[in-house]
């Protein structure tokens, strides 16, 4: 990619709030030995007023965009369809490459949250690491 056509680090934009979502649905028989609740992750990153939603499936990834409202009245709402919502922040990664892993949900929503985490493989695991350790 050519660095030079790319836009130049924004210091106000270094960390974007953004909520993780965690769901237990799922079409693919492999998956279903996941821990329940916790078999898909995608991401909701509010980017200048608005949320866009980031869902990496495996086979396609979807983006979506809706107008910005309170995070919280947001995680309610995507809990009360049955999902586990959690308030991160997306920051920038550390200047080194990221882990070779299988593209997985799991591995594309590290990738946008800035996370180097070998160890974090499965929505579950993820969920701990954010819980852990990457609040807002």
């Amino acid at each position: 990619m050519n660095r030079s056509a790319l836009p130049p680090p924004d210091p106000a934009n270094a960390a974007l709030p953004a909520l993780a979502v965690f769901s237990g649905e799922t079409e693919f028989w492999w998956l279903k030995g996941l821990k329940p609740g916790f078999r898909h992750c995608f991401l909701v990153l509010e980017i200048d007023g608005v949320w866009v939603v980031f869902d990496p499936l495996s086979h396609q990834t979807r983006l979506g965009l809706f107008p910005a409202g309170d995070a919280a009245t947001l995680a309610a709402g995507y809990e009360a369809s049955g999902c586990t919502a959690v308030r991160c922040l997306a920051r920038p990664a550390p200047p080194k490459r990221a882990p070779l892993l299988p593209h997985t949900c799991v591995e594309a929503v590290k990738r946008v949250l800035g996370l180097h985490a070998r160890g974090v493989l499965t929505p579950w695991q993820l969920y701990k690491k954010l819980k852990q350790d990457f609040f807002p």
